[in-house]
């Protein structure tokens, strides 16, 4: 083969690679602009009280393209879900393609105990910026946890910080109308457990599954004693601090809240050792140690004939929930000295603010 017929062959290869080349990047840029099937088989899993992981179907096709996942994530009372305003610009979360499942987390829009609805896109992004999405999949609704024992640790560990000196206190009480009392005399005089309201941070385990009686033991800077005053009613039980806080009790600490005040509540539950609340908490609540911790404490007898020591944290308002039930007798109702018009410090399902920064931690409110 002469110089010139080298030449000539060296060109049409040259040419054909071209070719070749060019049909590629066809095919390429073809098969770039074909539909995204529609994402499938949505799944959630390991959802936590600010988190959850998320899985779909995609063909083979798809997960070699995608780039991108949209996820439009909203309460489920919001009955118009917040979707795109353009195909191409996205209004909720938007991920780099990851491989499936998908982690979300983030307190800033995931709250405790709180339904969602869940729906994704898959997205392929062009070279001009633009989006190739995928049409959207269908809506799956999922609700989070309770806090885990790790964040209330945190609220603990804040509560701390606010509990002030410990004052003694020899009586547990608790304020009621006398509708509820007749109640009780009529049903044989046991007080019986109610379930937790929700009341406090939305995340305290305890909330609508416990049940229990509610106690105070907070008293009086000047004298020592319960308050005069209660939201709650005009009639008070008194029971001696011996029969709720002794060695046969198990004390956990439940929730810290504050409600728009200056002032800030610690909710605590002292469980009968080995009974279902006691089992209950267990796993679920930070234990606390008798006779050594900031909120409430029982010092046993330290000489022969010494009465046990009681003592309350005195700058948090203490709400104690007692898991078994409590018999009239064991105490004494008395009509309360002060005045029942302080409505607006009941507690009864008010919501934490979510502004403070001394009760709240970085895993929603």
């Amino acid at each position: 083969m002469n110089g010139e017929s080298r030449g000539q062959s060296l060109s049409w290869e040259r040419i054909e690679l071209c070719n070749d080349v060019k049909c590629q990047l066809r095919a390429r840029k073809g098969n770039m602009d074909a539909p995204l099937s529609t994402p499938c088989n949505i799944q959630i899993c390991e959802v936590t009280c600010d988190s959850f992981r998320i899985m779909w179907d995609m063909t083979a096709e798809d997960t070699a393209r995608a780039t991108h996942f949209f996820i439009d994530l909203s309460r489920k009372e919001n009955r118009d879900p917040n979707r795109f305003k353009h195909r191409d610009v996205p209004t909720k979360l938007v991920a780099k393609a990851v491989p499936l499942p998908m982690a979300v987390r983030g307190h800033w829009f995931l709250s405790p105990r709180t339904e969602y609805c869940v729906a994704v896109q898959t997205a392929v992004r062009q070279p001009d910026g633009d989006y190739l999405v995928s049409e959207w999949s269908q809506v799956v609704e999922f609700c989070t946890g309770d806090y885990a024992m790790e964040h209330l640790q945190q609220l603990l560990d804040k509560a701390k910080g606010s509990a002030g000196r410990l004052l003694k206190f020899s009586v547990f009480y608790r304020n009621q109308h006398p509708d509820y009392f007749d109640y009780v005399r009529e049903g044989g005089g046991l007080m019986r457990p109610a379930l937790k309201d929700s009341s406090g941070s939305h995340g305290s385990p305890i909330n609508g599954k416990l049940q229990g009686v509610f106690f105070s033991c907070n008293t009086e800077f000047d004298t020592g004693l319960p308050p005069k005053d209660s939201p709650y009613g005009p009639l008070r039980f008194q029971i001696p601090a011996g029969h709720l806080l002794n060695p046969n009790i198990s004390l956990y600490f439940a929730d810290f809240y504050c409600m728009y005040t200056a002032y800030h509540y610690v909710v605590l539950v002292l469980a009968p050792v080995g009974t279902e609340g006691d089992t209950f908490c267990r796993t679920r609540l930070p234990m606390l140690d008798l006779a050594s911790n900031p909120f409430l404490t029982y010092t046993a007898p330290q000489r022969q004939g010494e009465e046990p020591l009681y003592c309350h944290a005195s700058d948090v308002i203490l709400e104690v929930l007692f898991t078994e039930p409590v018999h009239l007798d064991q105490g004494s109702v008395e009509q309360i000295s002060g005045h029942h018009q302080l409505m607006s410090l009941t507690t009864a399902n008010a919501k934490k603010d979510p502004s403070c920064k001394v009760c709240n931690i970085s895993v929603g409110r």
